[in-house]
């Protein structure tokens, strides 16, 4: 056997050997290290710009709304003024150092039916009257091709007896008026599909009165069995070329009678106070977006959303 230094030359390898898989073992955890730290200030950074983009976005979707209330006030000076359709103002690069987009979206929410109209304080629903906010609401659905099963499900969330006018429809019932339209959502028994279907004619705000300058042609079609879909296309076809000032004008469509029009002159109106704003921010593939509801006759604040 060869010796070094006193020591064998098999035992000189082994140390060796060893020694290389130490340094290795050292190398591959420094690189690790190096790797997991450049990674975090990676990700780190990611976020703080990410943090700082959408608070960005989320001041500029602010400032949307802002401007869209302002909008609106200054137009309802003007006693002349109708609300007529919903108004978009998509604006590109606002700013000279903020190179995004932002899209506004305002609609008359006096033109939409008010679910929780259904049930009134009183608690009673009226189904034997055709121009309770039952009936028409169930007119609705029917127009939309919906189940007029779902009129019951909602009026079991809201009413206060725990009484089911469906097998099912008290099931987790909130048994109280809707804060929001979303909470049709955990309505039983209605989809998602049956949600968005609803949604561009449905609200929770204003007196419940529908505003015939601003309704879309099935919530005038749910006003009354007597105006049909034709009639409902007059209606919007003489309120396009001339807004009606009051709402006794709409005697003035053709064939829109003292007959149809007595029995649902009250539930009708020719004015807009609530409006509901959209305010979207993006950039960069980023956005903030921001639904609001004001009610300009008292200039209140009554839903905001950010997301």
């Amino acid at each position: 056997m060869k010796y070094s230094n006193g020591f064998p030359l098999r035992y000189i390898h082994d140390q060796q050997g060893v020694a290389l898989v130490v340094v290795l073992l050292a190398l591959v955890l420094l690189t690790a290290m190096v790797v997991e730290f450049s990674y975090g200030v990676y990700t780190g950074t990611n976020d703080l710009y990410n943090w700082r983009d959408a608070q960005r976005l989320s001041v500029m979707a602010k400032s949307g709304v802002n401007v869209s209330a302002r909008f609106l006030s200054n137009l309802l000076k003007d006693p002349t003024f109708k609300f007529t359709e919903p108004v978009e103002m998509p604006v590109e690069n606002p700013l000279g150092d903020f190179k995004g987009n932002i899209a506004i979206r305002v609609e008359d929410e006096n033109g939409k039916f008010n679910l929780n109209s259904i049930v009134p304080g009183n608690q009673n629903i009226r189904e034997d009257d055709p121009g309770s906010p039952y009936n028409r609401f169930k007119r609705l659905l029917t127009v939309l091709l919906l189940d007029v099963k779902i009129v019951d499900r909602i009026v079991d969330w809201i009413d206060i007896n725990g009484e089911a006018r469906l097998s099912d429809s008290e099931a987790g019932a909130k048994n109280a008026l809707l804060n929001s339209v979303d909470e049709l959502l955990l309505i039983h028994g209605i989809s998602k599909e049956d949600y968005d279907k609803l949604l561009p004619y449905i609200t929770i705000y204003g007196n419940g009165e529908i505003n015939i300058n601003s309704a879309p042609k099935p919530v005038l079609r749910c006003l009354s069995n007597d105006i049909s879909d034709e009639l409902a296309q007059r209606v919007i076809d003489y309120r396009n070329s001339m807004p009606f000032k009051v709402k006794d004008d709409l005697q003035k469509v053709n064939e829109f009678s003292s007959k149809v029009y007595n029995p649902i002159s009250n539930m009708i109106t020719s004015e807009s106070s609530t409006f509901s704003i959209k305010s979207t921010a993006s950039s960069g593939g980023v956005k903030r977006v921001i639904e609001t509801v004001l009610d300009t006759t008292t200039n209140t604040v009554q839903y905001w959303k950010e997301y």
